[in-house]
């Protein structure tokens, strides 16, 4: 037996039957029209922002090298955030870049229920306090619901929003009147310039210091595609962050988990740095194999070096050929 198959082929249903060696295709009659949706959206490199201090002493919208949101996916232990923070430290200063640390105290959009999500809000703050602390690093976490940016203000420097909230209003106007500053990461879903909207949300409590991340784009199931046009569309409207190991992710792709190809890091992220970035957002795990959330996906130490130091070659040559 055959099994049917509904096509869509000159703008008219389109059935056919496949079986082993050949299909047979017949058109439905009469044709029928089908409406097209148009997007009218012109491209400027004018921005509508200036720039501002994301955290103590780091500048974003300047120009020159990007910074670093850099971190495990999320806080293991104590010691384990401690350890992570310090590897952070020590890549920034001998690279000379800036670096924000970052580490989620709650996975809470997890694969599956028996997935590890962390110490949860309250033992997470404290232990990201520590590492502010003996570091000296700033501080990046996320959130997932408006109850929480208050809270987590307290402690963070830059408080996130997962992408899978990037619509949410109540979490975004939240965000901005914790006075912190805010990323936000692109919906796999969401065209560039309709990020716009999201910005706004946050700049309509008078928090003006926003910057967008790109995290790639669902490309049919269980893939991530990234369209480097994104990157320069949505900087006419916040800093943009490019993030070099999110959209490694093949989603659900393990089954019970996500699943990635790490091997193609260097290739997105020296790819964003040639476009043109304020910030890159990685995520580095002593051993990543063995992390206990986004295996697959994570830097270890001398990848996550190697791969700060192309960025920075790179954008210092071309900060060079523009100037």
């Amino acid at each position: 037996m055959g099994a049917w198959l509904q096509l869509r082929v000159w703008k008219r249903p389109t059935f056919g039957i496949a079986t082993p060696g050949r299909m047979f295709v017949c058109l439905a009659s009469p044709p029928i029209a089908y409406p097209q949706a148009r997007v009218e959206f012109r491209y400027t490199d004018a921005m509508s922002w200036q720039p501002f201090e994301i955290a103590p002493g780091i500048m974003v919208g300047e120009g020159g090298t990007p910074f670093f949101f850099a971190g495990p996916c999320v806080i293991e232990s104590r010691d384990f955030a401690l350890g992570v923070a310090q590897i952070v430290k020590d890549v920034a200063e001998r690279q000379g870049v800036n670096a924000v640390f970052k580490a989620s105290f709650d996975k809470a959009n997890r694969s599956s229920v028996q997935s590890f999500r962390g110490p949860g809000l309250e033992e997470g703050l404290e232990i990201l306090a520590e590492v502010k602390r003996t570091t000296g690093l700033p501080i990046l976490t996320d959130v997932h619901g408006p109850d929480q940016p208050a809270r987590v203000a307290e402690v963070a420097d830059v408080i996130q929003v997962p992408a899978f909230l990037c619509r949410q209003t109540d979490l975004l106007i939240a965000c901005g009147e914790s006075g912190a500053s805010v990323n936000i990461k692109k919906g796999q879903f969401m065209a560039p310039e309709d990020m716009k909207n999201a910005v706004d949300k946050v700049r309509s409590t008078g928090n003006e210091r926003v910057t967008l991340t790109e995290r790639g784009a669902s490309f049919g199931y269980r893939n991530l595609v990234v369209d480097m046009r994104s990157l320069p569309i949505m900087r006419q409207v916040a800093p943009v962050v490019f993030d070099a190991t999110h959209s490694l992710q093949l989603p659900g792709g393990l089954g019970h988990a996500t699943g990635g190809a790490r091997e193609f890091h260097p290739y997105l992220s020296r790819a964003a740095a040639a476009v043109g970035v304020d910030g890159v957002f990685v995520e580095v795990h002593p051993n990543p194999t063995e992390a206990l959330s986004d295996a697959t996906t994570q830097l270890d130490p001398s990848e996550f070096e190697r791969l700060v130091a192309q960025v920075t070659a790179l954008s210092k040559t071309l900060a060079e050929v523009d100037a």
